[in-house]
């Protein structure tokens, strides 16, 4: 098509007021105008205005391909917004976007924050959880909400995680006439739309998950199985977890590999067989607030592995059979990470055999940890952990 036939248009809380001269061009010469009852009514759209389904839909606007349409968004269409989703469905040639200032950056510049300092959420279709791996003392968070209520149970969500210090500054309707900023959430007269600003300024140091590898076991919900803290972030550094990298954990226990895996920035799929415990590792990604990048998948490998996105990395606890790794070096692309960990004599067998096989780095992981001896104290030796890494 030589002219895009959809604008995506941002829409401010000042209505056509905001609009550039190109975003007002574009919206006039539309012959059908999507967007919600607020934002139709905000820009004055009337007979040309139709509504998006609920829940959203796509399919009325795109059935409309090649005519003059517009649709009005909140703000930055791409910035938790819809431009997202409509790039899913089409190439940029067929759609012109037409930003505005958004919350997030209207927050901002009332409060003086630089916006590239700071953590933003939509939080009004996610869970409060989402806030747990980045909050801590000084830090800065603007995040979007469902409506006013949420707001409050935004604070009982705080102060039950340990962060009641943190300082909350409700944002009522930004940039338009009943913009209203105020401190603290105990307010009856809240109005959406609304966002709420977060300073961990008086947050104690410590607060928060820490950054590096090896969070402490006490943190998951687990049933004894889990990967120890020391080995466990040995076994990460020697995964490697990069940005947006996919890992799949197979024999998942409690999960606590795939978390920190996609705390650091990846996705997981973890592969476990027994649903007790498969239910942990959900109430752990839950908690975590990564549930959005956690699947857990109820079987055994390598049965289980059919149809799933293809890993940078694989973790195999347990050790794992000979079968599964001949499974494994057959299914995996070359460039693949491959660490496996074993404590028994038998699974040290097979990965010393892998080893053989298949070079890489055998390594035996010896930790013992001071404990009361009588009146003294002495080593306590833990099981010896075989780690076996590999690049396919």
């Amino acid at each position: 098509m030589a002219e895009p036939w959809l604008s995506i248009i941002g829409l401010g809380e000042d209505g056509p007021a905001g609009l550039s001269e190109a975003s007002r061009a574009a919206l006039a010469s539309a012959e059908v105008v999507f967007g919600a009852p607020r934002h139709l009514a905000l820009a004055g759209i009337g007979a040309r205005g139709q509504d998006w389904p609920v829940p959203f839909d796509l399919s009325p606007l795109l059935a409309l391909r090649g005519q003059k349409v517009a649709m009005l968004v909140s703000g930055d269409p791409f910035w938790f917004g819809a431009g997202g989703t409509v790039a899913a469905h089409l190439p940029p040639a067929e759609f012109r976007a037409y930003p505005a200032a958004g919350t997030f950056a209207l927050v901002a510049a009332r409060l003086g924050w630089r916006l590239e300092g700071v953590t933003c959420l939509g939080l009004h279709a996610a869970p409060f959880s989402r806030l747990r791996p980045v909050l801590t003392a000084g830090v800065r968070v603007i995040c979007t909400l469902r409506d006013a209520a949420a707001v409050g149970e935004l604070a009982i969500w705080l102060e039950a995680n340990g962060f009641a210090a943190c300082k909350l500054t409700v944002c009522e309707a930004m940039g338009g006439p009943r913009e209203r900023l105020r401190d603290g959430a105990d307010w009856p007269d809240i109005t959406a739309p609304v966002a709420v600003a977060l300073d961990g300024i008086d947050l104690p140091a410590g607060a928060g998950l820490p950054r590096a590898s090896g969070l402490p076991d006490g943190c998951f919900a687990h049933d004894g199985q889990i990967t120890k803290r020391p080995v466990r972030a040995i076994t990460l550094s020697t995964l490697a977890p990069r940005l947006g990298e996919m890992l799949w954990d197979i024999g998942g226990g409690s999960g606590s590999i795939s978390v920190e895996w996609c705390l650091a920035g990846g996705s997981a799929v973890t592969i476990e067989a027994k649903p007790e415990r498969a239910a942990n590792i959900r109430r752990n990604a839950e908690d975590f607030g990564i549930a959005h990048r956690l699947r857990v998948v109820e079987g055994a490998a390598p049965a289980a592995l059919a149809d799933l996105p293809a890993p940078e990395a694989v973790f195999v606890g347990g050790g794992g059979d000979a079968a599964l790794h001949a499974d494994l070096w057959a299914r995996l692309a070359p460039g693949t990470r491959l660490v496996a960990n074993a404590v028994t004599l038998e699974g040290e067998v097979v990965l010393a055999a892998c080893h053989g096989r298949h070079g890489g780095s055998l390594l035996r992981i010896d930790l013992a940890e001071a404990s009361p001896l009588g009146g003294f104290r002495g080593w306590q030796s833990s099981r010896p952990v075989v780690q076996w890494s590999v690049t396919r």
